[in-house]
């Protein structure tokens, strides 16, 4: 039984919360909150042991093994280092931080004190994403040539959201586009030769509509669209010279893809998830625990900082400073 501790309470608590009850082998041990309230609150939803009114009390409460961090991504490298110094294995919610320095910093910590780190990319470990890559390794569309990618939803303005407010690091492309970004990384790698992006930025000087292009050495492009002002397809499709993946809407939580092939052939697979998705990240981390790993072959540490160092050059092109920096 592996023990955890949830560090937040929002709503992706809540739903990495739900995924773990999925897991025979996970014990929601722990939850920590600002206040012994909502801690509370929170244990009596999903029968929670042991609720703490700091994220310090939860960091150094010694029934919990790993910690999923869950707060919002400008306080993601303070938070992890707070477990990580505290002796507790760390899954972070994506984006693994606000800046490719704080992710520099959060990776040192785990590796000094020999603790295991992962951005939590839950997408990845799908099984249709597992799929995916099983027919990407076997070279069954021939060498990559494209891919395209959206994530978007309607949102109300709001400037006090974390969406709109860049004290909290908010627009689409940190909080949406880091997936089709990882994406991109999984199929044609974390070091793009050239980059390009347009983002139309709101009243708060957030990004509300982001546009990227990536160039690889191979010559492949990838686009990426996502926007905090319209709802989008949210599918994936890869073309290679030999055929084409489509991962179906919504591919971060994708259950269908389907393959076709030049030579005229056709094969569509249906993967149901098992619990709500997240279930599945919890148990490859639980997975490299018992096996005494530090980090993910799936989600690497050096490519979630390469995620992280491309998402800055990006920024950079659409002039998008948070305070701070």
């Amino acid at each position: 039984m592996i023990r955890w501790g949830i560090l937040g309470t929002g709503s992706i608590a809540h739903s990495f919360a739900k995924g773990l009850a999925a897991l025979p082998d996970a014990r929601l041990q722990a939850v920590g909150s600002r206040a012994q309230e909502t801690a509370d609150t929170f244990g009596a939803k999903f029968s929670v042991s042991n609720c703490h009114p700091s994220y310090d009390a939860l960091a150094g409460d010694p029934e919990v093994d790993v910690i999923y961090v869950a707060t919002p991504h400008t306080s993601h490298c303070e938070n992890t280092i707070r477990c990580l110094e505290a002796g507790k294995h760390v899954l972070c919610e994506k984006p693994f931080a606000l800046n490719a320095g704080q992710a520099q910093q959060m990776i040192v910590t785990a590796n000094q004190r020999r603790l295991f780190l992962m951005e939590a990319m839950w997408t990845r470990f799908l099984p249709t994403l597992v799929k995916t890559r099983e027919w990407l390794d076997a070279g069954v569309i021939g060498p990559v040539r494209a891919l395209f990618c959206d994530m978007g939803f309607r949102t109300q303005f709001d400037p006090t959201s974390r969406l709109y407010d860049p004290e909290l690091g908010g627009g689409a492309l940190l909080d949406l586009g880091v997936y089709p970004v990882s994406l991109a990384s999984m199929v044609l790698g974390a070091h793009p030769a050239e980059t390009a992006a347009l983002a139309q930025m709101g009243k708060t000087g957030v990004d509300e509509d982001c546009l990227v292009t990536l160039k690889y050495e191979s010559g492949a492009l990838a686009t990426a669209h996502c926007t905090i002002g319209a709802r989008t397809p949210a599918e994936a499709l890869v073309m290679g010279e030999a055929g084409t993946i489509r991962v179906h809407a919504p591919f971060y939580a994708a259950t269908t893809a389907t393959l076709r092939q030049s030579n005229g052939e056709e094969e569509e697979i249906q993967m149901p998830l098992t619990g709500n998705g997240y279930n599945y990240q919890a148990a490859a981390v639980m997975d490299c625990l018992r096996a005494g790993e530090l980090q993910s072959s799936v989600m690497p540490l050096g490519e979630s900082l390469a995620i992280m160092q491309l998402l800055d050059r990006l920024r950079v092109q659409i002039g998008l400073v948070y305070p701070g920096e």
